[in-house]
């Protein structure tokens, strides 16, 4: 927030749950230009066509409906106006791993490594880049930019330090924008408002 707040002049920072809302009021209060809203994305109290940017960062997996939250996007922004999504990808590493790590039987060893809670992450609607793209520009969007980052092996970067980390720096770096691409765990869209 602090960074669009230097880069525009208001910004919302809305969400559906009061206590994520909460949480920022302390950032908040040391911005000028920015407040904090309770709003759905899927039936904004926000006027149509009111918002130059928004920036939609791990959410549409958290949204059964993702097709009308995109819709609803498209309606709140102006003209030209320009959407900054990020969503885990479907088949990464990452979230087929953590599928398995919560499986009865496996759910206890995954805790007694990690010495914490391991809890569903609550991505009830995980897309594909090709479902993401496809439910993008068919909410009216042009896709400008795309990429993905982010790789994480369980037990690398657990038991093998920075040597761990690394390796799966170099990895990434192997797999993006390749045919394995999609094994990396978020893709990342920026669309305009034609």
């Amino acid at each position: 927030m602090p960074i669009l707040a230097e880069l525009f002049e208001c910004v919302v920072a809305t969400d559906v749950e009061e206590s994520y809302l909460l949480a920022l009021k302390p950032l908040v209060a040391s911005l000028s230009n920015a407040t904090l809203e309770r709003d759905d994305i899927l039936a904004s109290s926000c006027p149509s066509e009111s918002l130059d940017l928004i920036l939609c960062s791990e959410v549409i997996e958290h949204i059964p409906d993702s097709r009308r939250a995109l819709a609803e996007m498209h309606r709140l922004l102006r003209p030209n106006g320009v959407l900054i999504l990020s969503t885990p990808q479907r088949y990464s590493f990452l979230e087929v791993c953590g599928r398995v790590a919560l499986l009865p039987g496996i759910i206890e060893l995954v805790r007694r490594i990690y010495r914490e809670p391991v809890l569903e992450t609550g991505h009830i609607n995980l897309l594909t880049r090709r479902r993401a793209q496809s439910q993008i520009v068919h909410a009216g969007f042009t896709i400008r930019e795309t990429f993905s980052s982010g790789l994480y092996l369980p037990l690398v970067a657990e038991f093998l330090g920075e040597l761990g980390v690394s390796f799966e720096r170099k990895l990434e770096k192997k797999l993006k924008g390749g045919p394995l691409d999609w094994l990396l765990w978020t893709q990342y869209y920026v669309a305009h408002k034609g």
